[in-house]
C-alpha cells in the first residue's frame, strides 16, 4: 500500500466532513455559482494552512491568498496552484503568503514520503515550465477586484501545450466555489497563442478586457497631507508644494506637491510618476477623479492621501495636524557634492570615468562633481561593449558653466535673489524672478576661448552634424535623486545661424534656474549655487522610427521572483513619458532571461495599425541585449540587497549614416539608477 503523509490524507478526506465542520467551526457558507450546488468553507476559520485541494467560499479563498507576484493590474488577490500529474492529478491550492513560489510549495510539500524528489530550483524550472513530460501543472487563480473577475493564469513564460492547459483550468473550475465564474486569462503573447487549441469550455479574458474594468490605477505609494486642489493639467505653472493636485489628464510636468491624482491613466515611467517615487510622495490615476465627491467635497480644505497597492483613501485634517506631519516628514537636507571646477577639457565617453584609480562605484562618485550625473553614467555605458549601441559624445565640465555665471556678474544676482522675502514668499514672484535670472544667462557673451575650443572640436569629430546639448548636473540621475525632466536639452549645428551653438548651450545652462528645478532642489534643501551644469554633447537624432524608455527589472514585482524588463515605446517621436492626450504607446514586460523570451503587452500604441507593435521581435531582442548588459554593469553600484533597476533612454533610428535601405538601428542614450516602485 502506498504511503501517504498524516497531513495530505485529511485533506483529502476532509470534504466528507466538511458540511458539518462548517456549521461547528463558524464558517459562512457561500452559494454555488453553479445552478443545484451549494459550496462550503472548508478551511477552519482562523486557520491558515499549507494548502487545500478545494476553495469552498470566499474566506477560504483569503486563508490562503497573497498579493500577486504581478502586481501589474492592480486591485487583484492571488492563489498559486499546483497539480500533481504523477498523484492521479491531485490539486493543491497552496498557501501563497507562506509560500510564494511554486517550488517552495512543492519542496515542502510534495517531495518524497511516497512522492517523487522535487529537485533544487534550477532544474525545477526548467522542468517545470518547460518540459513536456513534466510532473506539474503549475498556475493561479486571482481574483480581480474591480472588474470582479476570477481568472487562471500560468506564467507568462510557461510552455504548457493547450491540453494541460484545459486540463487544469476544468480541474480547478470544478473544486472551486467560483468555478462557473472561472476565466483563462493568457499572459503572454506566446500563450495566447495556445487559446485556439483550448477545450471549448474554456472563457477566454484578455488583459485589455481586465484594464477596461480598472478604474483606479496605484503609482507611488504613501500618504501625505496638504489641501486639496483641482487643476487642469496645462494649467499648473503655480501649484504648491502643500498641495495634494487633482488633475484632469497627466501634466508634462510639474513641481514639487504633496500629491498627486490624475484621471487618466498614466505610465510608471512618466516623468510625474519618476518624481513622486524619487520624493516618497503618492501618486495615483482614479478615471472619475475631476468628479469624484469625495475629493470634490474637500477642495481647498487640509486632508490625508493615502494610496494603497489595493485602494485608497482620503479624509479631512487640520492645518494643525498637516503642519505636524510636515515638520516630521519633510525630507532630511541630500547632500550633494559641490562643483569640481579642476577639470577644463572636453572629455570623451569612455574616458569620463576613471577606472585605473577607482572601481567603479568610487569612479562614478569622483566623476560627478565635474560631469554630473547623466554624463558619468553615460561614461560608464559607453565602456560596456558592442552590446549597448550609444552615440560617440563628449562632455562639457560644470566649469565653464561657473565660468560663464562669474564673467557675467550673475552669482550676487542670484544670491539676492535666493534671500528676496517676496521670491520666498509668492510662487508667482518667484517664477517671474527665475525666469529674469534665466534671460540673464542667455543673455550674457559666452567665454570667446571655451567656444573657440568647442567649435574645434566639433569641426573635428563631428562635421556637418547637427548635435544634442544635453544638462547633466551634479544634481541630476544620482541613487536618491532623480531629477527626471528638470532641465533642458538643445539642438545645433555648427555653422548654422538659425540655431547656433553657443545660444544652444547657454540656454541649457540657463535650465538650471527653471521654476521646477529651483522648486525640486529647495524641497531637498540643496544649495543652489552649490550646481553646475555640465554638457553631454552627441549627435542629434532627426529621424526616429520609435523612442522610449525601460526599466532593467520588472516594476510589477520588487521579490525579483519574476524577473523582467518592463519596456514603454512610441512609434516616431512622440514622447513616451510626455505624451498627448488620449495618446498611448506600447508597454510590456519583456522576461529576457526566460527560455522563448516571451512578452507581456499591458498597453499598446494608438499611433499604429490594431494588432501591430511599434518594436519587430529583432528590435526587442536588440533592445534586451542592451539592457541586460546595462543591468550587469551598474549591479554592483546599485545592485545592493533590495529592488534595483536602471531607468534606461533609447531610441531606433534609421538616419544615421543616410543609408535608405539600412534598418532602423538601436541607440541608447541615457542609463541611470531607477528610483524604485512603492511607497
Amino acid at each position: 500500500m502506498e504511503h501517504r503523509s498524516p497531513v495530505r490524507f485529511i485533506m483529502r478526506t476532509s470534504s466528507l466532513l466538511l458540511p458539518l465542520l462548517s456549521l461547528l467551526l463558524g464558517c459562512t457558507p457561500d452559494p454555488g455559482v453553479e445552478t443545484g450546488i451549494v459550496w462550503d468553507c472548508v478551511i477552519p476559520t482562523g486557520e491558515e494552512p499549507d494548502f487545500s485541494d478545494r476553495v469552498g467560499c470566499w474566506d477560504d479563498f483569503g486563508a490562503l491568498a497573497s498579493l500577486p507576484l504581478d502586481a501589474s493590474i492592480p486591485g487583484a488577490s492571488s492563489v498559486k496552484t499546483v497539480i500533481d500529474r504523477s498523484d492521479g492529478d491531485s490539486l493543491y491550492f497552496q498557501n501563497s503568503e507562506r509560500y510564494p513560489i511554486h517550488w517552495n510549495f512543492a519542496w515542502a510539500n510534495l517531495s518524497g514520503d511516497g512522492l517523487p524528489l522535487v529537485p533544487d530550483l534550477g532544474q525545477f524550472n526548467t522542468t517545470e515550465y518547460y518540459s513536456p513530460s513534466r510532473r506539474f501543472l503549475l498556475g493561479a487563480v486571482t481574483f480581480y477586484e474591480e472588474p470582479d473577475v476570477w481568472a487562471y493564469e500560468i506564467a507568462p513564460y510557461d510552455t504548457a501545450d493547450a491540453d494541460m492547459i484545459t486540463a487544469a483550468y476544468r480541474l480547478i473550475r470544478d473544486n472551486a466555489y467560483f468555478g462557473s465564474e472561472l476565466y483563462f486569462h493568457p499572459s503572454s503573447e506566446s500563450v495566447e497563442a495556445r487559446v485556439p487549441n483550448l477545450g471549448s469550455d474554456v472563457k477566454i479574458i484578455t488583459t485589455d478586457e481586465l484594464f477596461a474594468g480598472i478604474t483606479f490605477q496605484p503609482l507611488n505609494l504613501g500618504c501625505s497631507m496638504g489641501t486639496i486642489g483641482f487643476y487642469e493639467s496645462d494649467g499648473v505653472e503655480n501649484v504648491s508644494s502643500r498641495e495634494i493636485v487633482v488633475l484632469d489628464a497627466v501634466p508634462n510636468d510639474i513641481s514639487v506637491v504633496s500629491g498627486i491624482i490624475t484621471a487618466t491613466w498614466q505610465t510608471p515611467l512618466s516623468h510625474i510618476n519618476v518624481l513622486s517615487q524619487n520624493r516618497g510622495t503618492p501618486n495615483m490615476a482614479l478615471r472619475d477623479a475631476w468628479d469624484q465627491e469625495e475629493l470634490r467635497a474637500l477642495e481647498g480644505k487640509w486632508a490625508e492621501l493615502c494610496v494603497e497597492a489595493m485602494d485608497w483613501r482620503v479624509r479631512e485634517v487640520t492645518q494643525e495636524e498637516a503642519d505636524a506631519w510636515w515638520d516630521e516628514f519633510k525630507p532630511d537636507p541630500l547632500d550633494v557634492s559641490a562643483m569640481d571646477l579642476s577639470v577644463t577639457d572636453l572629455r570623451d565617453d569612455a574616458e569620463i570615468l576613471d577606472l585605473d584609480t577607482y572601481n567603479l562605484d568610487d569612479a562614478i562618485t569622483a566623476a560627478v562633481p565635474a560631469f554630473g550625473g547623466k554624463a558619468t553614467h553615460y561614461g560608464g555605458m559607453a565602456i560596456i561593449g558592442d552590446a549597448v549601441p550609444h552615440p560617440p559624445a563628449f562632455v562639457v565640465p560644470v566649469y565653464y558653466y561657473n565660468q560663464h555665471m562669474e564673467q557675467a556678474g550673475l552669482y550676487p544676482v542670484a544670491e539676492k535673489m535666493l534671500a528676496d522675502p517676496d521670491f520666498l514668499a509668492d510662487a508667482a514672484t518667484r517664477r517671474t524672478m527665475l525666469e529674469e535670472l534665466q534671460q540673464a544667462i542667455k543673455d550674457a557673451p559666452i567665454d570667446p576661448d571655451f567656444y573657440a575650443m568647442l567649435s574645434a572640436k566639433l569641426e573635428a569629430d563631428y562635421p556637418d552634424t547637427r548635435m544634442r546639448f544635453r544638462s547633466s548636473t551634479n544634481a541630476e540621475d544620482l541613487n536618491g535623486f532623480n531629477g527626471a525632466g528638470l532641465y533642458d536639452s538643445e539642438s545645433a549645428e555648427l555653422g548654422d545661424s538659425s540655431d547656433p551653438v553657443d545660444q544652444a548651450v547657454k540656454n541649457v545652462w540657463s535650465s538650471l534656474w527653471s521654476y521646477r528645478a529651483y522648486e525640486e532642489r529647495e524641497y531637498y534643501s540643496i544649495p543652489h549655487t552649490d550646481i553646475g551644469m555640465a554638457l553631454l554633447c552627441h549627435h542629434s537624432f532627426t529621424d526616429e522610427e520609435a523612442n522610449g524608455v525601460a526599466i532593467t527589472a520588472n516594476i510589477y514585482d520588487t521579490t525579483g521572483m519574476e524577473p523582467a524588463f518592463y519596456i514603454n515605446v512610441q512609434a516616431g517621436e512622440d514622447s513616451v513619458v510626455q505624451p498627448d492626450a488620449g495618446v498611448t504607446s506600447d508597454v510590456f514586460l519583456y522576461y529576457y532571461d526566460m527560455p522563448g523570451q516571451p512578452v507581456v503587452y499591458l498597453a499598446h500604441s494608438s499611433l499604429i495599425p490594431e494588432g501591430e507593435t511599434v518594436l519587430s521581435s529583432a528590435q526587442t531582442y536588440a533592445l534586451g541585449t542592451a539592457l541586460s548588459a546595462i543591468h550587469s554593469q551598474f549591479y554592483e553600484v546599485y545592485g545592493g540587497d533590495g529592488f534595483y533597476g536602471m531607468d534606461v533612454e533609447f531610441k531606433f533610428d534609421d538616419d544615421w549614416d543616410d543609408d535608405p535601405d539600412d534598418e532602423p538601428q538601436l541607440w541608447v542614450k541615457q542609463a541611470r539608477p531607477y528610483p524604485g516602485w512603492g511607497g
